[in-house]
């Protein structure tokens, strides 16, 4: 059965990094029940979507190859099918249209790109052929180079056109243009500038008319305005770019501290209809 999402409020993507060095919970969640009781608890707290990721992004990170992403990921996806209620989504964080499409073959809904379709040229046929969810993320160089020495010209403009590019491509393939989602990739290939000023811009992302996701949880943009070196300490900060979020239009918020962000969107939610 097709699961259809309520894009009419805010939605809260809970990430489940089921790997061993993610920047801010690798490791976290070493055995399969382990993994599935974390993602039971986020959508007690509020997440209509739990992001499963066998790779980890993280400035400096090295390729995971796609056998071990699937060695990572499918025992988590086929035992969190089991148990979750039917309305939640279960979306998976990769690059590889081979891992795409294993998550696919176990009832997976939703594709969350970082390379936005650009590492695999068969990743957006297989997501049109499936009409799945797909997340668009910009990201300048690749996950080990992108923070060398990020440049832009105009950043709201570039990454804008290369999101447009991307969803464009997309529905010539034929996917429905509710099923395409945009992410600006707060923290991939950015300086801390770029950031704020993406952040300062989210209105433009969200009047393209295609639905958008916001991904900026414990990033370390937070550490170099507040001085939190941990990513724990971020939450606060995570909260602040939520709201902000909400006002700006944001559809999908991808946050690993489910409950706090919750109670900061609902509440920029309801002021922004008073």
């Amino acid at each position: 059965m097709e699961n259809n999402l309520d894009f009419s409020s805010p939605i809260i993507m809970g990430i489940l990094n089921v790997t061993p060095d993610s920047f801010s919970d690798g490791g976290a969640y070493p055995s399969t029940k382990s993994a599935v009781d974390r993602a039971l608890i986020m959508i007690e707290q509020g997440a209509k979507i739990i992001d499963i990721g066998g790779e980890s992004t993280k400035p400096g990170s090295e390729r995971v190859p796609p056998i071990e992403q699937k060695r990572r990921i499918i025992d988590v996806i086929s035992q969190l099918k089991k148990v979750i209620p039917n309305n939640i989504l279960i979306s998976v964080d990769t690059t590889s249209s081979e891992v795409a499409q294993a998550a696919i073959d176990l009832g997976v809904e939703m594709i969350n790109d970082v390379s936005g379709g650009t590492d695999d040229e068969k990743m957006m046929p297989l997501i049109a052929q499936n009409n799945l969810y797909y997340c668009i993320m910009h990201m300048q160089g690749s996950p080990k180079t992108m923070q060398d020495n990020p440049t832009y010209e105009n950043v709201i403009e570039e990454i804008k056109s290369f999101l447009m590019a991307q969803a464009i491509k997309l529905t010539e393939l034929g996917l429905e243009k509710n099923k395409i989602i945009l992410d600006p990739g707060i923290g991939f290939g950015k300086t801390t500038n770029h950031n704020l000023e993406i952040l300062n811009n989210l209105e433009i992302f969200s009047s393209l008319g295609f639905n958008t996701l916001l991904g900026a949880s414990r990033k370390r943009l937070f550490s170099e305005i507040s001085k939190e070196n941990n990513p724990e300490d971020r939450i606060s900060g995570t909260c602040a770019t939520s709201a902000l979020g909400v006002v700006a239009g944001i559809n999908i918020f991808r946050v690993h501290d489910v409950w706090q962000n919750k109670q900061a969107i609902d509440v920029a939610f309801n002021i922004k209809k008073a």
